[in-house]
């Protein structure tokens, strides 16, 4: 008989090592899913982890990559990872990427074709600012009404999608794009494109931006108030108000500061790699973010890595799409598994497994 029993005290061993169990048993399901499909698994594997980072063939093409398709996971998944500590679920930060990329797109297209220097921060703030306005209305919903911020920020998705829609066949549309929807690509335009900063490498603001949000975030919970306050709303909300916590103020700047950096994602995506507002410019990354936010252990540095492990997947991924003809569903569903085992295989940080009857009472 296999039963369970609670641990007195969550395993600071298995907290740990629960992330490295979670990718392994990935691999190994991830492994048989591509057999049964009828391709070598191992060559698969091998394609996904491997090959964008050491085969010469493709390593000059996928590493500088791999910055880039970090960057905007590890900006988000810090601001939910926030959150998270305090009990604050944020689902919707794929809708507050959208509407970061949309409002500083606007701002930009705005002015278009001056060039000065000031275009680009300019759509830095409004793409941070229409982030944040978009988690605003979850958060003031849940501290004015006490509705379910899980609910409401998750809905508000679909209604940054239509919205995403309706912005490139209508007001961001290209004028001089035929009729074809998609705003200009911003990207060749000097004054609000964002570059590689150093070329060959992927680096540019977005990474940089990723870079300061870890480095603020380990900063606020280490070493600010504000940190200890959400740590401890989240681990004893009683304890919290008794303390003097304030509740709504924990929501309020929990949902702002990860809309805020969903927006900023957004702004960076849509000026760089994306390069312009387009019916299918969202690809997920505000739900691949929650997986990132949890592999990492909702620690800044932790999602500093998991970050780099998810877009390795998205790299190989598609290397194995085009290579082993490998259905993109399944490369979806490989991701997938890894939170469904990270949330299977957490329980051992608070349960031990135990064999044999369970002792009389």
């Amino acid at each position: 008989m296999i039963r369970l029993e609670k641990r007195k005290e969550p395993s600071t061993l298995w907290s740990y090592a629960t992330p490295f169990l979670a990718v392994a048993l990935t691999v190994l399901a991830g492994g048989l899913m591509f057999a049964a499909l009828g391709t070598d698994p191992v060559a698969a594997i091998r394609t996904i982890f491997y090959d964008p980072l050491f085969d010469p063939q493709y390593a000059a093409y996928s590493r500088p990559q791999l910055l880039v398709k970090a960057a905007p996971l590890i900006l988000i998944a810090t601001g939910l990872a926030l959150g998270f500590r305090a009990g604050v679920w944020n689902i919707g930060a794929e809708g507050q990427y959208i509407i970061g990329a949309l409002t500083g797109a606007g701002v930009g297209l705005a002015l278009y074709p001056a060039e000065t220097r000031l275009i680009f921060p300019l759509m830095v703030v409004a793409g941070a600012l229409g982030g944040w306005a978009w988690a605003m209305i979850p958060a003031i919903l849940k501290t004015r009404f006490n509705t379910n911020e899980i609910l409401v920020s998750l809905l508000l998705v679909y209604v940054a999608e239509n919205l995403l829609a309706s912005m490139a066949v209508g007001r961001l549309r290209n004028p001089e794009g035929g009729g074809f929807p998609g705003s200009r690509n911003l990207s060749q335009w000097d004054a609000a494109a964002n570059p590689e900063l150093v070329a060959g490498t992927g680096l540019h603001w977005g990474v940089i931006a990723a870079i300061a949000a870890v480095i603020y975030a380990y900063i606020l919970l280490n070493r600010h108030l504000m940190g200890f306050n959400i740590r401890l709303t989240g681990q004893a909300p009683r304890a919290a108000r008794f303390a003097g916590v304030s509740p709504n103020r924990i929501v309020v700047f929990c949902l702002g500061l990860s809309g805020a950096l969903a927006g900023l994602a957004g702004l960076f995506e849509v000026t760089g790699p994306a390069g312009q507002i387009s019916i299918d410019f969202n690809v997920g990354y505000g739900f691949t973010a929650i997986i990132v936010a949890f592999l990492g252990r909702l620690h800044p540095l932790g999602i500093v890595l998991a970050g780099l492990l998810m877009a390795l997947t998205y790299i190989g991924g598609e290397l194995a799409s085009f290579m082993l003809n490998i259905p993109a569903a399944a490369i979806q569903a490989f991701q997938g598994m890894l939170l469904f085992f990270l949330l299977a295989v957490d329980m051992l940080t608070n349960f031990r497994i135990r064999l044999g009857r369970e002792a009389p009472a």
